[in-house]
């Protein structure tokens, strides 16, 4: 057996039991590395160091819950960043890729309604509220 292959061995007998990288805890290093990279062209004293602490304090934060062995309180975590934030932002961007319907918005119930476009002025009826939605598609 190689030393990496030992290596590996080890490092997954350390894991096992502990939450790892998540959704929260990836997104939380990249913020990190964003503001590093930002840090570096930033010529005050005082926002370099204020700028530079939060970063240090986001990677701890990060590695603390990747190591953490609390699995129900990690992943009840990750579920809630994942229902407030990412799913929300994931939306919007498949939404503005999406070129071939057109997304209605229920002024009611906030149920978003998808249509083709190039239909010309059509008339939606929510499948949640029953309320009516006019646009163009």
């Amino acid at each position: 057996m190689g030393i990496f292959r030992k290596i590996g061995n080890a490092l997954a007998r350390f894991m096992y039991g502990r939450n790892g990288a998540d959704h929260l805890g990836l997104f939380t290093v990249w913020t990190a590395i964003a503001l590093d990279i930002v840090n570096m062209f930033v010529k005050n004293d005082l926002a370099y160091g204020i700028i530079g602490t939060v970063s240090g304090v986001l990677v701890f934060w990060a590695l603390f819950r990747m190591f953490s062995k609390n699995l129900a309180k990690r992943r009840a975590e990750n579920a809630k960043f994942l229902q407030k934030v990412w799913w929300p932002i994931k939306g919007k961007f498949h939404r503005m890729k999406d070129k071939d319907h057109k997304y209605f918005t229920c002024p009611t119930c906030r149920t978003v309604c998808r249509v083709p476009r190039g239909k010309g002025k059509i008339v939606i009826t929510c499948p949640k509220c029953r309320g009516r939605i006019e646009g163009k598609s």
